[in-house]
């Protein structure tokens, strides 16, 4: 198997084949792209889209030379097959092995670091005009997706290279009607009147009915085709940016790719191609639900993907549930999603609830603006986003909503490590980033029963309030049907210590309870459920200082800035001084992996907790005396 692929150890093997061959090593990196992933897990779909665009760029231009961008990055796995990494892609995604993004500290061939949407065209325009200053004839292409076509950092691209005559600059739209979700927008309804526009398929039938008695001349029609297209579809708007469009061509006729890339080749200036792929291409069950397809665990291809059999129901099918159940009661709720339906759980919510569910594309600081116009006329918006992807729209966030005090919720999920996305994808940072805010509200859920709770609590809450959650399976708690919400401000105790001297607390912040109980049973210490990390328990916090010693804080986020930050500053503003341990993320980005091996590798599993608390003040049984201690960065 895969002979003809199995010659290729970098592009250099592969710009030496015949151009015949090409088709046939398609077929075998498609192929091994599939078996690979089916062992691995990882995204497929897009990857078998992109099989015959990967050997096209990579045949036709001089890479590692030759820069290309990949926006979003999870269309790299041919790519990285095809540039000396084919023997390591079983270990893609998994600790110690590659990652499923381009990183530059992986291969010369990776460009840019890629994992977020929309960044490429800017990156691919920094690396071309760094070329032109140097006088370096090289070229910089940016391969990006239609979905990522709606966010705005595309465009201020776009409308800045358009004027730069000098540089060697290709963007590659890879139009295959389909983001992770399904693409939405005048953007993407422009592109499909691009390929099914009537004065188009009139000109073709036409064609076809006229020339279809002369095979010869047909097909002379047919190749003449792809090169006539500009001729009988209307102008295009990356026309009016200033680059030289050319397309819709076939993204998987590679007989169309390596001509029309050696013609741009030779251009100078910004050009635009527009590419046509399919997703899941090669592999029928991924064609017909490239969706379902989009980023599957190991499977069997023979058979397909196997529904879910899991007991525990994901954080984020908690919060599907619950907003519809919300939305049932409250008229007023409006859903809110950039691009993200599946993977934020808003499936159902549109099915039941068409006219209040809104796709906005992926176009984060649209997506909180817009929610704050529609807080400002008396509706109730949820924004269900990534902790990571909220990142994107820190002003609006600020600006836009907490500066107006504007009821919007919002349901951070993947809050904390993510496992194989890595560092990404990772919601290390939104305590930190939004406990800094006046008048946001923030929870952090440590069960389905609790993350349900908190939802409703920041639904009623008259102003910006965040719930964050992790990614998978809670502890398996029983969910309460009803919408009951939790005082604010406010933990509770969950464990407090049989010693009639008690000694040690432990400060729990959401996903980080069950594995300090877990510590708290070795040690015999206190454990507070704190729940709120703004605004914070101070008199809980106050009665836990007063009855312990040591304090220990712990959290799945980045300890830097974060939920114990705000318990030191606050006993610091009530002049109480207490020796305190701060655990949770290091300041460093952490490497994909298990999440579980992820946590155990950063102390944060219950036997990690117990060792940090005894290194620092000492044993369970007679623990140190109070000494004068720096937070454990």
């Amino acid at each position: 198997m895969y002979e003809l692929l199995k010659t290729i150890d970098d592009p250099a093997d592969l710009r030496r084949l015949d151009r015949k061959a090409l088709p046939e090593l398609a077929d075998e990196l498609r192929a091994f792209v599939l078996d690979s992933v089916s062992k691995t897990g990882g995204h497929l779909s897009s990857n078998l889209g992109t099989v015959e665009l990967t050997i096209a760029l990579h045949y036709v231009f001089n890479t590692p030379q030759d820069r290309i961008v990949w926006d979003v990055g999870h269309q790299t796995y041919a790519h990285k097959i095809l540039t000396g990494r084919r023997e390591r892609m079983h270990t893609l995604r998994q600790a110690g092995g590659i990652s499923g993004f381009p990183r530059r500290v992986e291969s010369e061939y990776d460009t840019f670091g890629t994992a977020h949407s929309s960044t490429s065209i800017s990156a691919a325009l920094g690396v071309a005009c760094a070329a032109h200053l140097r006088g370096d004839p090289r070229h910089s292409i940016a391969v990006i997706g239609d979905g990522a076509m709606s966010a705005g950092e595309a465009f201020e691209a776009l409308n800045n290279a358009g004027v730069m005559r000098d540089i060697r600059l290709l963007v590659i739209l890879n139009d295959n009607d389909m983001s992770i979700s399904p693409a939405v927008g005048a953007l993407n309804r422009y592109l499909a009147r691009l390929m099914s526009g009537k004065f188009y398929a009139a000109a073709k039938q036409m064609g076809r009915s006229v020339l279809g008695g002369a095979p010869s001349l047909l097909e002379l029609a047919k190749k003449f085709e792809e090169h006539a297209k500009g001729m009988v579809v209307p102008a295009t708007l990356f026309e009016e940016f200033g680059f030289n469009y050319i397309g819709p061509i076939d993204g998987h006729d590679l007989n169309s790719l390596v001509p029309t890339l050696q013609n741009l080749k030779d251009l100078t200036g910004p050009q635009f191609l527009h590419v046509v792929t399919r997703k899941g291409q090669g592999y029928k069950l991924a064609e017909v639900d490239p969706v379902a397809y989009h980023g599957p665990g190991k499977f069997d291809p023979s058979v397909g993907l196997k529904p879910s059999t899991g007991a525990k129901k994901t954080y984020t099918q908690i919060f599907g549930d619950w907003l519809c159940d919300m939305a049932a009661a409250d008229e007023r709720l409006v859903g809110i999603t950039p691009a993200m339906r599946e993977g934020s759980g808003l499936v159902e919510f549109e099915k039941r609830f068409p006219a209040r569910y809104f796709d906005v594309g992926i176009a984060e600081q649209h997506a909180l603006t817009f929610a704050g116009g529609l807080a400002t006329e008396g509706l109730k918006p949820v924004v269900a986003i990534y902790s990571t992807f909220l990142q994107r729209a820190y002003d609006q966030l600020i600006h836009d909503v907490a500066l107006q005090n504007l009821d919007v919720t919002f349901a951070l999920d993947r809050a904390g490590l993510v496992g194989s996305d890595g560092a990404t994808h990772a919601g290390n940072y939104d305590i930190a980033y939004l406990r800094c805010i006046p008048n946001m509200v923030l929870m952090a859920a440590s069960d389905e029963n609790e993350c349900r709770k908190m939802l409703t609590t920041a639904f009623h809450y008259p102003g910006p309030a965040a719930v964050r959650y992790p990614r998978g399976s809670g502890i398996g708690a029983a969910v309460s049907q009803q919408l009951e919400e939790i005082p604010l401000g406010r933990g509770e105790m969950r464990r407090t210590s049989g010693a009639s001297d008690q000694r040690i607390a432990i400060l729990a912040f959401g996903s980080m309870l069950a594995p300090a109980l877990v510590a708290a049973g070795e040690l015999d210490a206190s454990v507070a459920n704190m729940r709120f990390i703004k605004p914070l328990d101070v008199d809980l916090l106050t009665g836990i200082a007063r009855d312990h010693d040591f304090l220990v804080t712990v959290e799945e986020g980045s300890i830097m800035g974060g939920a114990g930050s705000a318990c030191a500053e606050a006993l610091a503003q009530l002049g109480i001084i207490k020796p305190i341990l701060h655990l949770g993320l290091p300041d460093q980005f952490i490497d994909h992996g298990d999440p579980a091996k992820l946590l155990e590798g950063v102390g944060l599993d219950g036997k990690g907790i117990c060792a940090s608390i005894r290194k620092r003040f000492g044993g369970s049984e007679h623990p140190s005396e109070p000494r004068l201690v720096v937070n454990n960065y």
